[in-house]
């Protein structure tokens, strides 16, 4: 089965806050054009407070529950996400008490967290449930990570879950925020998991967050952005996707767990852009789900000067985007 869907942001809140109910709306929406994945991204101190990794509140994983509930009974599949995990994450790391790369306790503590996941999911059909270990681990020298350090965190977190559920879908993100893939641990029979935003200076223009966009191009276009030392285009983008497609060589699954464009881009280049990466998804057989549903990089609630938005099902939708994700699905 191939997965395509979108990232929801219901346990993707700050530390100490309550979690967002399922949005069945949403759901509806997707059930009706027959997306069937959804990705979850979490963080463990709604669940840990003050970094006692090996004492979770597990009555948040009711939340869970009623998010996997929510989605089963549409016939799609829950992906959860450890978004920011003991000793990291890719926002805000400084946040951060420990570091997963160089201390046990942190190590000890995802592997510990991981396993009371797995416990409580144990017997949760696999085509229903995943879990998605570590979201968009940074390029090997950050943080004091090495390939071989990473690599034994990730083995020794697959080897816990599978431990106590042997049949439970497993996916591992990319090194360098996600776009790097990991041929190393093509023997482990987990889905590898990449992201569709390169180039930045395209799915990242004008986003404050990313530091680099203000001395990217102020006027980019799509295709011929040079970028980087690069011209940018549907050739160079495969080149990006060539160590993707060798892990998928050896019969391992790739799945694009985020990919989007935010909303301060003219419309006809982010859709060229869109245009061509999705084609390419196609064309590799790769699911792939968007970052996000409503909101600046979504189909709903974007800022993007030129879209063409028509209400569909109670929300004014990009009707243009959705129809070129619905187009790149395989069948």
């Amino acid at each position: 089965m191939k997965y395509y869907g979108f990232n929801f942001q219901w346990m993707f809140a700050d530390s100490g806050a309550e979690p967002a109910e399922p949005d069945e709306r949403a759901l509806d929406f997707l059930a009706a054009y027959k997306f069937n994945f959804v990705r979850i991204p979490t963080d463990y101190r709604i669940w840990t407070p003050d970094f006692d990794y090996f004492q979770p509140n597990e009555s948040y994983f009711n939340y869970f529950d009623r998010y996997l509930h929510a989605c089963t009974s549409r016939q799609m599949h829950l992906s959860l996400n450890m978004h920011r995990v003991p000793g990291y994450c890719i926002n805000g790391n400084h946040l951060e008490r420990d570091n997963l790369w160089v201390d046990s306790i942190a190590q000890d503590g995802l592997v510990y967290q991981w396993e009371q996941i797995a416990r409580h999911f144990a017997g949760v059909p696999a085509k229903d449930l995943s879990f998605d270990l570590i979201n968009e681990p940074p390029m090997p020298g950050q943080y004091g990570m090495t390939r071989e350090k990473h690599a034994a965190i990730i083995r020794r977190v697959v080897a816990a879950i599978r431990a106590i559920d042997p049949q439970r879908l497993i996916s591992i993100d990319g090194l360098d925020g996600g776009a790097m893939a990991m041929p190393e641990l093509t023997d482990l029979n987990v889905t590898h998991s990449g992201r569709g935003y390169a180039p930045h200076a395209i799915s990242h223009y004008q986003a404050d967050w990313w530091p680099e966009w203000r001395s990217a191009p102020q006027n980019p276009s799509w295709p011929g952005l040079v970028y980087n030392g690069k011209i940018w285009n549907k050739d160079t983008l495969r080149e990006v996707y060539q160590s993707w497609c060798e892990v998928q060589s050896q019969g391992i699954e790739v799945h694009i767990g985020e990919m989007g464009c935010f909303d301060q881009l003219d419309n006809d280049i982010a859709l060229a852009w869109f245009k061509d990466l999705l084609g390419l998804f196609h064309e590799f057989r790769w699911g792939f789900a968007l970052w996000n549903f409503e909101g600046p990089f979504g189909i709903i609630n974007h800022r993007r000067k030129g879209a063409h938005f028509e209400k569909l099902h109670g929300y004014v939708v990009d009707r243009d985007m959705l129809q070129l994700i619905l187009d790149s699905r395989v069948q």
